[in-house]
């Protein structure tokens, strides 16, 4: 950053330029476009955000020029009005203003008054000819610049004031006098001298110059860290401050000050909405000190000045080609604009506002899809708390605790401690919560029946997060003030505890946990009839496609609903944790091992044997391994348990082929360590325990026993890097045969009905193209044999998930065996980084973020700089192998805006994610298309 003292560090209101927002911010560039436009505007100038930058780098010092611009700006303000800063018969008061790029309403700090001191007050006093209204001004000032410049509490000021209020049996503030006002003013004085231990300075320069660096010091305050981080600002670009000329809305019955909309920011109606304080100064209107009215009485009480508010409003929203946020303030009946810029809105507001402005020809079509950002389409389609109620119960002092905002939306139940008794009740109709110190597989059944997830551990990627976000409910994960106690079936916070069947609520948007029911309001997305205009125009704009990950027919029919042209992903193994399937898997994974050890040491024989004479000792050998297989019970126990879960997945895939019907289904064969399908070990470690112990049911602690040792024996040091996905696969071959026949036999099942199928078999974890070649082989020669038992031919395709980065160095060698990439990006995300992402969400990843070594989550938002960085090499090579070569991604990055827009840039073909996000994802990828279509110009 440049110190060069002829850098112009102020500008004049009009002598700016209002498109340098990046300079004047926000508020600097409103407030000199509508001088430009001849609106009444107090003068005033902007002291640029490079001003800021370069104040920190020089040790929280103003550069060198900028005291000396700042002079010279404010004679001009002076020069204009004819009064001057600290003049005590003619005083010039200013304000003291932030104003960032991008709007951060509330997050920095104001000075209002500025310029006041005991003969300054006095002089007020004089030319008003309203001595109350000068010392009312003189302690505002006082109490402002005390808490922001000074750093004093609030509650010392807010005190002494409320003690005044008594002593003079004054309602409010404008109860008090102006005797009553002059003693504040002197116990202020008291007050500032007391907490710094100097005299408040009278030098209304000195004030500004404190002012000003305060203002820039709020930049890093913590709220304002805190906001940036949330919004994902960043926080390298400063802000501006704005010194403008003070105009009075405390001046009388005649005078106001207040805010308004030039459409209502709640639900998007085209109508001037706002509220105002007569006799007031703006920071009245916000803090609430008296209840405001509504802006429409405005036009009862000063009509002039609502007819000049109007005209302006309007001039101004066509002026900007969006809704705009104005503060105002009247003076004796004289109307000023302090402030424009573009409205805060709801998600109905955005949707409504952008869909009317096409209407009204104030904006294209293109234009209207960048108005709505993502994040609002996903809030318009979740069940949420009904506002009013949900102020009722806190107001009660019925908030719990607050975690992980892990997967949007609301719900009321009762809290629930296990995932079976979640499923019992859930299946009658009850609402239940299901309340857990962290999620697992074994628990889906459960929470497929219940309202919402509460976990005490794991991050906003964790499983409960996940399958939440997959399911469309909310999820509050990583509360860790929660102490939950399955045996006890409580959970405590906070010295409180909720016993089992006691009513929470969960405010998933927010990560608010809350005791008691709270109505919720259910959109339905046929009749948001705005929201359907708006996705339809993102479908003429959009390149790539939107896939949704579903593993259900139900999944698959509300992701058509939200506009998915395909299924990107469907996860086979949350099939197998059905309630009636799980002991038939139990039973084939214990037979596993020792039919597959059988199995092939008779295939491996074979081999041996045909090259060998009938009389040799292989063919003894082979004909022993072969009675081996056929007495053993494993084998039969294996292949019968394979047999009816084959049954149980020809009926899913038919029934997710029939509801998709002829779009694309891409169903990954198993991927999960086969022991996450068991009890946990410490769990069946305390059963077997009790059991030696009482010496109760021997039959039952045999078949325990045996269990346990399966378990210990499939016992992974790094579960997540051991036997899975492909490797499954190529050790138990059976069970990948078994999907594949079922995908098979149901794509032509539903063939056979008259319904188009297009199955596309994805083989995860693959990091060596032998792997893929291996297995690949193997299923062809499945998938041809049943579509000649069946007599049909279906389009299938075998592909893989790239989720390794061997796999994406190696995606040319892959290439030659996979019709098809799909980049699993949590897993991606993980090999890539190294780290755990449950472990290390709670453990250190936030931190990081918070403390700006990373700029995101990369769980949450992409990594272009390593994980994108393979996906294009991964893409690149891929396609150099085969042009035709279709990619896209499968991860929850898939929903993300951000990771959108990199793979419209990365070239990929479509992207998949959960049903509920498929509407974000088309407006983002509308968004993307746009953008780029911009950067190309």
């Amino acid at each position: 950053m440049s110190t060069n003292p002829r850098k112009k560090w102020a500008y004049l209101f009009a002598e700016a330029d209002p498109s340098r927002r990046d300079l004047l911010g926000g508020k600097g560039a409103g407030l000199a476009q509508m001088t430009s436009m001849g609106l009444p505007v107090p003068p005033g100038f902007t002291i640029t955000t490079e001003a800021c930058l370069a104040y920190y780098e020089s040790g929280d010092q103003f550069p060198p020029g900028l005291w000396e611009q700042t002079v010279k700006a404010l004679g001009a303000v002076e020069k204009a009005l004819g009064k001057k800063l600290g003049d005590p018969h003619n005083p010039l008061l200013v304000s003291v203003r932030s104003g960032a790029r991008f709007s951060m309403p509330g997050m920095m700090d104001t000075v209002l008054n500025l310029g006041l001191n005991s003969e300054t007050v006095a002089g007020l006093g004089h030319l008003t000819g309203d001595p109350r209204f000068a010392y009312d001004s003189y302690r505002r000032f006082l109490h402002m610049f005390g808490k922001t410049v000074l750093g004093l509490k609030d509650e010392a000021f807010e005190e002494t004031l409320e003690k005044a209020k008594a002593r003079a049996k004054a309602r409010t503030d404008a109860d008090l006098s102006a005797e009553d006002l002059k003693a504040l003013v002197q116990e202020y004085q008291v007050i500032i001298k007391t907490g710094t231990g100097q005299d408040f300075p009278s030098d209304p320069m000195k004030q500004l110059e404190l002012a000003i660096k305060a203002v820039f010091a709020s930049w890093n305050n913590k709220r304002a860290i805190d906001y940036r981080t949330f919004q994902g600002i960043p926080h390298n670009l400063g802000t501006a401050v704005n010194v403008q000329a003070m105009v009075f809305g405390n001046l009388g019955a005649d005078s106001a000050s207040g805010v308004a909309f030039t459409r209502d920011p709640a639900t998007g109606e085209k109508a001037l909405y706002g509220e105002y304080l007569a006799n007031a100064q703006g920071e009245d209107v916000v803090a609430g000190i008296r209840t405001p009215r509504k802006i429409s009485d405005l036009k009862k009480e000063m009509p002039q000045a609502y007819r000049e508010l109007e005209r302006m409003a309007q001039q101004l929203e066509r002026e900007y080609r969006d809704a705009q946020d104005l503060e105002f303030t009247i003076e004796h009946s004289k109307l000023y604009m302090l402030q424009t810029r573009s409205a805060k809105r709801t998600a109905p507001a955005a949707v409504k506002m952008a869909v009317a402005m096409v209407a009204e020809g104030l904006i294209t079509k293109e234009e209207a899809l960048l108005r709505v950002e993502p994040a609002q389409i996903y809030q318009l389609l979740l069940p949420r708390f009904d506002e009013t109620d949900k102020q009722r119960i806190i107001k009660r002092g019925a908030l719990l605790a607050r975690g992980l905002n892990a997967s949007p939306g609301a719900a009321s139940g009762a809290a629930i401690f296990d995932a079976d008794r979640a499923q019992e009740l859930g299946s009658r109709g009850e609402s239940v919560i299901l309340v857990r110190p962290e999620t697992n597989p074994d628990d889906v059944h459960g929470m497929l029946h219940a309202k919402g997830i509460l976990t005490a551990r794991g991050g906003a990627t964790s499983h409960a997060a996940v399958v939440a976000r997959g399911l469309g409910k909310p999820c509050v994960s990583g509360c860790e003030t929660l102490k939950v106690d399955t045996v006890a079936r409580t959970f405590e916070t906070d010295g409180r505890v909720i016993q089992e069947g006691e009513e929470i609520s969960l405010d998933g948007s927010t990560g608010e946990v809350f005791q008691g029911h709270i109505a919720t309001v259910e959109p339905k997305f046929s009749e948001e009839k705005d929201l359907v205009t708006i996705l339809d125009w993102a479908n003429q704009v959009k390149r790539l496609g939107v896939w949704a990950n579903a593993d259900y027919p139900t999944d698959a029919a509300k992701a058509l609903e939200f506009g998915a042209e395909g299924i990107g992903l469907c996860r086979t193994e949350h099939m197998f944790f059905q309630t009636e399937r799980l002991p038939i898997v139990h039973k084939m994974i214990l037979a596993a091992a020792e039919a597959t050890a059988l199995e092939d040491e008779a295939a491996r024989l074979e081999i041996e044997a045909a090259s060998t004479e009938a009389d040799s000792p292989i063919h003894h050998r082979l004909t022993e391994a072969r009675k081996k297989v056929g007495k053993s019970s494993a084998v039969k126990d294996y292949h019968s348990a394979l047999a009816e879960l084959g049954k149980f997945q020809t009926q899913d895939f038919a029934g997710l082929f029939r509801v998709m019907a002829g779009r694309p289904v891409i169903i990954r064969l198993i991927d999960p360590p086969l022991h996450e399908f068991l009890p946990k070990y410490e769990d069946l470690l305390v059963e077997v325990t009790k059991l030696r112990i009482t010496g109760e049911s021997p039959k039952l602690l045999e078949e325990k026993e045996r269990l346990l040792q399966e378990v210990d024996s499939m016992r992974e040091m790094n579960p997540m890097l051991g036997l899975r996905g492909i490797r499954l696969s190529i050790l138990f071959g059976a069970i990948a045969d078994m999907q594949v026949r079922a995908i098979l036999s149901a794509a032509c099942q539903v063939l056979g009905e008259g319904i188009p199928v297009h199955p596309e078999i994805m083989i995860p974890l693959v990091g060596h193209v032998g792997e893929i070649k291996t297995v690949r082989e193997r299923l062809e020669v499945v998938a041809q044999k049943v579509q000649a038992e069946l007599k049909c031919s279906i389009p299938y395709k075998f592909g893989t998930m790239i989720e390794l980065p061997r796999a994406a160095l190696t995606a040319d060698e892959i290439a030659r065996y996979a019709e098809f990439f799909s980049f699993g990006t949590n897993d991606l995300t993980q090999t890539t980084y190294g780290i755990s992402r449950d472990d290390a969400e709670g453990k250190f990843l936030l931190q990081y973020v918070r403390r700006g070594i990373l700029p995101e989550n990369p769980f949450q938002v992409l990594d272009r700089q390593g994980v994108g960085k393979l996906i294009r090499m991964a893409v690149e090579l891929g396609r150099k192998t085969r042009p035709e070569l279709h990619v896209g991604i499968c991860g929850e990055h898939g929903g993300d805006p951000s990771s959108i827009q990199f793979c419209h840039e990365a070239g990929l073909d479509y992207v998949s994610c959960s049903p509920y996000r498929v509407p974000v994802a088309r407006l983002a990828a509308a968004q993307a298309a746009l953008e780029q279509r911009e950067r190309d110009k």
